[in-house]
């Protein structure tokens, strides 16, 4: 099924932007400035491209009932409700870091960043969980 198809790439593309996140971080630890702004971007666009699989996703299928009897249930749903509404908040921070940076304001976007990084590393990570959590609930995890 394409839906279940767009889900593996989004947990793909959500891994994804974790890894580039933690690479980006690092270069501006090591004051590699070049690097971390074309790492960050880069993680910005496969988040966006994540965004349009998602909503794509979604459109096709619509949201998805984990079990009421499957194991992790409670689990799932914690992971899932702290999940939701961080990600809400991933598109604000990362626009207003990106627009910061590239206009050179570092002091604003360290202060913004501090917060919204890990927020957007959070929202990366629990998001291939919920894809495992449920996918593997659900019987449809492709490996």
């Amino acid at each position: 099924m394409v839906a279940d198809r767009l889900a593996a790439l989004n947990a793909l593309l959500n891994g994804t932007s974790f890894v580039l996140l933690c690479v980006g971080y690092y270069f501006i630890r090591t004051k590699q400035i070049r690097k971390h702004k074309r790492t960050m971007l880069t993680a910005f666009g496969v988040s966006s491209v994540f965004l349009c699989s998602y909503l794509t996703r979604i459109a096709l299928s619509g949201t998805h009932v984990y079990p009421h009897d499957a194991a992790y249930r409670s689990l799932y749903l914690f992971i899932l409700g702290t999940h939701v509404p961080l990600a809400a908040t991933v598109p604000v921070f990362a626009i207003r870091g990106i627009y910061l940076g590239l206009n050179d304001r570092r002091a604003e976007h360290r202060r913004l960043m501090r917060v919204g990084l890990p927020i957007w590393i959070y929202v990366s990570v629990t998001g291939v969980l919920v894809y495992l959590l449920l996918y593997a609930a659900l019987g449809k995890l492709p490996f």
